[in-house]
């Protein structure tokens, strides 16, 4: 196809005001003009002409360096290949048309075979929006991910390239995070200091009137109270990040994934512990939780359920700490998937919540449709709380919202689930109790069935998780007197010389004691004797 350089001058008659072109009397001087090129490309699929222009070059040898460059990029492509064709002239009337620097060959080449946008043009933002559209998942998935690309990433790598997006960019880009983390916590801490400050100040006086004034003003002046991007939250970041490089791999955008690749501090998950005598002492006096995950032992469990015995939702609270469902799971519990004549349920949806709307959907999981089955105690719990529930249901009348849920409000109508955290919450703190969260008493659930010898199997299908090791990993906190148990066992089966020595020392030992206790009973008994004769 045709091609070539040539020089332009670009200076105009000043009557005219069109260009002198070759009549420009300094047209032979040496730096006068600028040389261009024009390369014909192949023509459309309509078979209109396209061509690829470009100038202002300060010398001939720059203007035929860049006309080689396309003619390479044009010879990428087979002639038996007319959409590969196609695409490297599109893509080249696209580099001219918006005046961008000329792709590199051996890229465009590797583009080209694997099928990918010859222009790597697109953002990370730009992917990530279009990334959040075709997303088919529930809302409050979608709502995690929006959060994760709104606060953190775009913000921070939005504005690179897709394809040339490296480990290091979110490298700096934690780091970022973990700076700003810092600096929140300071003004945090400068904020609450004022606080205090403003506190301690009386309000009679005119001199404390205006000091309270230029403190509140002082307060208002600063940032708000915010919440620092924790090691769980940076791992979510991260994981939602991996997760659309991903579906940008799967769809030839993109051959390599630095968000697989790009270390940050692992979430070290908090450990159960139980509610030890020792521990609620310390917690009597100083008001700190162990852990923020606690379990109550099955004495402190038996005493809430006997304090809510008459509460509404009691059954609920029953059913979540015999059973283990989680929180959504109870609330979205239907009728027809309870049947108390079989002893059982089934697990098929919860209710979700979003932010402060919440709606129906189906268990996260695979797993999380389950039959679950139910003691003889926990089906007369349910029969009373039905019966309890017909009796509103009269009472309604018409008003009556007939959702078909075993756990509702007084009309029927759904149980909104962080209401019914917050109700959990003011019934543990009413109780006397050390607290807990109400998911730590699905967790104490478990707990019992593994202090009970139920098979990790039976405990991991009650509770829904997808693998047994999920259920070893969380939720084996070991009750006091069942570790006590296991570490007898275990040291019974290990044979030591010491024991041995110690066992043999004991029983001579119980020997003499039963010798003095025959002698002292023998002496005993002769001193009687004695004393009957004397007496006789």
């Amino acid at each position: 196809m045709k091609g070539s350089t040539y020089r332009r001058c670009s200076c105009r008659d000043p009557k005219t005001g069109k260009e002198l072109g070759a009549s420009c009397p300094k047209r032979n001087s040496r730096n006068h003009c600028t040389y261009s090129i024009r390369q014909e490309l192949p023509p459309r699929e309509d078979g209109s002409r396209r061509s690829f222009a470009r100038g202002g070059y300060g010398s001939l040898k720059a203007a035929q360096a860049d006309l080689d460059h396309v003619r390479a990029l044009l010879g990428l492509a087979e002639v038996d290949d007319p959409e590969g064709v196609q695409l490297v002239a599109a893509m080249l009337a696209e580099v001219s048309g918006e005046k961008l620097p000329l792709p590199d060959v051996e890229e465009t080449r590797r583009r080209l075979r694997a099928g990918q946008d010859l222009i790597g043009s697109l953002t990370v933002a730009e992917w990530l929006d279009r990334w959040l559209a075709g997303k088919r998942i529930r809302k409050s998935g979608i709502s995690r991910y929006e959060t994760d690309v709104r606060v953190h990433l775009k913000p921070h790598i939005g504005h690179r390239r897709l394809d040339r997006l490296r480990v290091s960019h979110l490298s700096d880009m934690f780091t970022a995070i973990t700076d700003a983390n810092a600096e929140i916590l300071e003004q945090n801490a400068q904020r609450r200091a004022a606080v205090e400050e403003l506190a301690t100040i009386p309000w009679k006086g005119a001199a404390n009137r205006a000091r309270r004034k230029a403190m509140k003003a002082a307060i208002d002046a600063m940032p708000p109270f915010r919440r620092v991007t924790g090691p769980a939250t940076r791992q979510h970041i991260k994981a939602t990040l991996r997760a659309s490089l991903n579906d940008a791999i799967g769809q030839q955008i993109i051959t390599f994934n630095p968000a697989a690749h790009v270390e940050i501090d692992p979430v070290r998950k908090p450990k159960a512990l139980v509610w030890t005598d020792e521990r609620v002492s310390k917690w009597e006096q100083s008001g700190e939780k162990p852990s923020p995950v606690m379990v109550w032992t099955p004495e402190q469990t038996g005493a809430f359920l006997d304090f809510v015995a008459e509460d509404r939702l009691y059954a609920m609270w029953h059913l979540i700490a015999f059973r283990g469902l989680r929180r959504g799971e109870a609330c979205g519990q239907p009728w027809s998937e309870t049947n108390l004549d079989r002893h059982s349920l089934t697990v098929t949806g919860q209710l979700v919540q979003d932010g402060w709307e919440v709606g129906a959907s189906e268990p996260k999981t695979d797993s999380g449709f389950r039959v679950v089955a139910l003691d003889d105690d926990t089906v007369h719990v349910l029969k009373r709380h039905r019966e309890r529930q017909e009796a509103d249901r009269a009472e309604w009348g018409s008003a009556w919202v007939n959702t078909g849920l075993v756990f509702t409000q007084e009309d029927g109508s759904w149980l909104h689930p962080g209401k019914v955290t917050d109700l959990f919450e003011r019934l543990v703190a009413a109780s006397g109790l050390p607290p807990i969260r109400l998911h730590d008493l699905r967790h104490g659930a478990a707990t019992l069935m593994l202090a009970a010898d139920i098979d990790i199997k039976i405990v991991s299908d009650t509770l829904g998780h997808s693998d047994t090791r999920i259920t070893r990993d969380i939720y084996q906190s070991v009750l006091p007197h069942v570790g006590k148990s296991a570490a007898e066992a275990t040291a019974k089966l290990v044979p030591l010389q010491r024991k041995a020595d110690q066992e043999e020392q004991a029983r001579k030992a119980a020997k003499e004691a039963k010798k003095a206790e025959k002698a002292k009973a023998k002496g005993k008994k002769k001193g009687k004797a004695k004393k009957a004769a004397r007496k006789g």
